[in-house]
């Protein structure tokens, strides 16, 4: 599946459909399962507050993996990140409630790097509970 979006259709500034994803206790648990990431600072509230945490905590790399969705789907091919990067600047905080956390993503195209590529730098934005969590949010996109 080749990416939807036409390299010559997107300019600099182009914003990208903003998304945000719900996190609860169960999402991490189905997550941990699937990543084989059983660390208990992500379901044991418990031992996540002896280790200096607020509370049980999303795995960085469900976070970073909900965020580049807000790309991909934008491209219409996963295929279409040819990088992805990012620096952990705080935690997801997941409570107890019944609610746990949301992650909110916007982005933004940044850069075109070269029509002989069709490649675009798109930055990304990531927050939960008003605090960024993702620093240096960047992806590479190669388009139609």
């Amino acid at each position: 599946m080749a990416a939807s979006v036409s390299y010559d259709d997107v300019e600099v500034g182009t914003e990208l459909p903003a998304a945000s994803f719900p996190v609860t206790r169960a999402t991490l648990v189905r997550y941990a399962g699937a990543s084989g990431d059983f660390n208990p600072i992500h379901w044991n509230e418990k031992f996540a507050r002896e280790v200096g945490l607020d509370d049980v905590i999303a795995h960085g790399m469900f976070t970073m993996a909900e965020a580049i969705r807000v790309v991909t789907d934008w491209a219409g091919d996963p295929a279409a990140v040819t990088e992805y990067g990012v620096r952990f600047t705080r935690p997801v905080v997941v409570p107890d409630d019944g609610k746990g956390a949301l992650i909110e993503v916007s982005a933004k195209v940044a850069a075109k790097l070269g029509e002989d590529t069709r490649t675009v730098r798109v930055d990304l934005t990531a927050t939960s509970a008003g605090q960024k969590v993702l620093g240096m949010s960047r992806a590479v996109v190669r388009l139609a």
